[in-house]
């Protein structure tokens, strides 16, 4: 038997990692979570709810057993553990759409394209698509409603660890510029209770902000505010928050951004980037695999720090320091020139 640890052994391995990726999707799309909620089931009498062949639902849901998903007793019953859980729908914390948008169709299509992109420079989704990932989304609104719903539960823990790492207790004003559905802007503002926050996003994109929040009970503290960034930004604020919006842009959208933010910053106002900031040479960092994604998909890059310094100075934009947090992401501070 080959060493597990050998060189060969662990390529066959990664190159196997696709099948665990459509593995968890299949458990996502049966919603097998929500079936095992209430307890203990076979796979033949999960068949009937989810409209499967038993034997072979036995035999994904053994698979999934082994991987941590489920577990199966004596009596091949399945219960749900702690990670099966986190694919409950309704869930706060559930990750359930987040997986169907990850390992579903749309984007395993636009990775397929990944050499194309490697060859050309450009996004495999719109060769696929025919259309940038942001305009198509505009246009396929239930998948629009998905994909916004789908970062929430990527982004995970990093709201509540970028309020905890930088201080926002002082400042009377809060832009969230491309915030989508206001997760950042809100995890914020209830930690600190000074300040008051505008959220800023596309029209389809900001119609579901409202729900949320309501539901974390800040509708008194949020304005909301429709535009394209790439038009206008309001102005007047202390702070300008650009959440994972710098990474999916060209050089050139990125400063057409950074500029109308630029514009809008009163005096001694600061900019805030939050994105993943890579880690120099061959050391390990999830943004490094980030990156290929962003390529891939909607055409935009991670960055080193001193990619982001280069990139603010072009847009009159001075990085100032780079505060890491608890979370993958750090916060990237950065005044005017």
């Amino acid at each position: 038997m080959p060493d597990p640890q050998s060189p060969q052994a662990q390529l066959v391995e990664m190159a196997m990692a696709h099948w665990v990726s459509r593995l968890i999707y299949v458990a996502a799309e049966l919603n097998l979570a929500d079936h095992l909620d209430g307890g203990m089931k076979t796979a033949a009498e999960l068949a009937g709810p989810t409209g499967t062949d038993a034997p072979s639902l036995y035999r994904l849901m053994r698979t999934l057993s082994s991987l941590g998903l489920f577990s199966e007793d004596s009596t091949h019953r399945f219960s749900l553990t702690p990670m099966g859980k986190a694919l409950k729908t309704g869930d706060a914390d559930s990750v359930r759409t987040a997986v169907l948008m990850l390992a579903g169709d749309i984007f395993t299509k636009a990775h397929e394209q990944m050499l194309y992109s490697v060859r050309t420079g450009k996004s495999g989704f719109e060769k696929i698509f025919g259309a940038p990932l942001f305009e198509w989304l505009a246009k396929h609104p239930m998948e629009a409603a998905m994909f916004n719903k789908a970062i929430v539960g990527i982004h995970g823990a990093e709201p509540a660890a970028v309020a905890e790492a930088y201080d926002f207790s002082d400042f009377n004003t809060i832009t969230d510029v491309g915030g989508s559905t206001g997760n950042l802007l809100t995890t914020i503002l209830r930690r600190h209770p000074k300040p008051r926050g505008t959220l800023f996003d596309l029209p389809h994109v900001v119609r579901d902000a409202p729900a949320l929040i309501e539901a974390r009970g800040l509708t008194d503290r949020v304005n909301i505010e429709a535009g394209s960034f790439f038009e206008r930004i309001p102005g007047g604020s202390d702070v300008y928050l650009l959440s994972h919006i710098i990474h999916d842009w060209s050089e050139e959208q990125c400063l057409a951004i950074l500029r109308n933010c630029r514009q809008a910053m009163k005096p001694g106002a600061r900019l805030l980037i939050v994105e993943m900031v890579l880690a120099a040479g061959d050391a390990p960092h999830p943004g490094k695999l980030l990156d290929i994604v962003m390529l891939t998909i909607p055409g935009g890059q991670e960055r080193t720090e001193q990619e982001y310094r280069e990139l603010l100075e072009k847009a009159g934009l001075r990085l100032a320091r780079v505060v890491p947090t608890p979370s993958a992401v750090a916060v990237i501070e950065a005044f005017t020139t």
